[in-house]
């Protein structure tokens, strides 16, 4: 954002102003890319199936024993041994596969 602001400044500003303005941005500018990358390469990487496990999904197919799951707007298929109706809460248990393995949460369902 401080590099369309530095150029902006070179544009709007008149002279020597835009220079300073331009340069000064611009260094800035620099700066933020470096704390930004930085934080970045720190956070742990949040991708790949085995983050689903322990979430909890919405039963949106009968699993009794298998059926459809939602989970953050994916559907998947699922496995429910305890069995789980529509509307249902279960929490992800492991996977087999394409297949979560779940069973009904804690709280309750609908």
């Amino acid at each position: 954002m401080l590099f369309v602001l530095a150029f902006v400044l070179l544009i709007v500003l008149g002279s020597p102003w835009n220079i300073v303005g331009f340069g000064t941005c611009f260094i800035l500018g620099i700066g933020e890319l470096y704390v930004w990358s930085r934080t970045v390469r720190r956070r742990p990487v949040a991708v790949g199936a085995h983050t689903l496990v322990g979430r909890e999904a919405a039963v949106i197919s009968p699993c009794r024993p298998e059926g459809q799951v939602q989970l953050d707007g994916e559907i998947w298929q699922a496995r429910c041994a305890a069995g789980a109706g529509v509307g249902d809460t279960v929490r992800v248990v492991s996977r087999d596969r394409l297949v979560l393995v779940v069973e009904p949460a804690q709280g309750g369902g609908r």
